[in-house]
């Protein structure tokens, strides 16, 4: 093999450690610099925002709409990110106004009608729960 075939190796090389030090020494490090506390009771209970934990969690249950407002807020949050590359060909004379603004009110349209069939179907409304 040539000197140059070798030097190329050497970067691979090299890259590669380079890339396990990246992955593996700040585990490392934040290992010898964190505190060292002793374990307590309080060490292995679950974290409930300050609060003293009681019963069980799985005896708890959580309401369904809670569940639907976190999915319709995840499906409308990645599609608007649709709406980005949307605004950015408007700088570009590959699209006509119309064309694009049209486009445009169909996708919100599509959206709205997302939002318009939840809330017909009742999933805006909580039930209060009487105890």
């Amino acid at each position: 093999m040539t000197e140059s075939c070798l030097t190329d190796y050497m970067y691979i090389v090299l890259f590669m450690v380079g890339g396990c030090l990246a992955v593996f020494l700040p585990f490392v490090i934040s290992y010898y610099i964190r505190p060292k506390t002793t374990e307590y009771e309080r060490s292995f209970q679950s974290y409930e925002c300050g609060a003293e934990p009681f019963k069980q969690m799985w005896d708890y249950r959580f309401g369904i709409s809670y569940y639907l407002y976190a999915l319709i807020f995840l499906a409308f949050d990645v599609d608007v990110l649709y709406l980005f590359p949307v605004a950015t060909i408007y700088n570009t004379d590959a699209v006509s106004a119309i064309r694009g603004i049209s486009e445009l009110f169909i996708f919100v349209g599509i959206l709205s009608l997302a939002i318009i069939y939840a809330w017909v179907k009742g999933v805006f409304t909580w039930e209060r729960k009487i105890r």
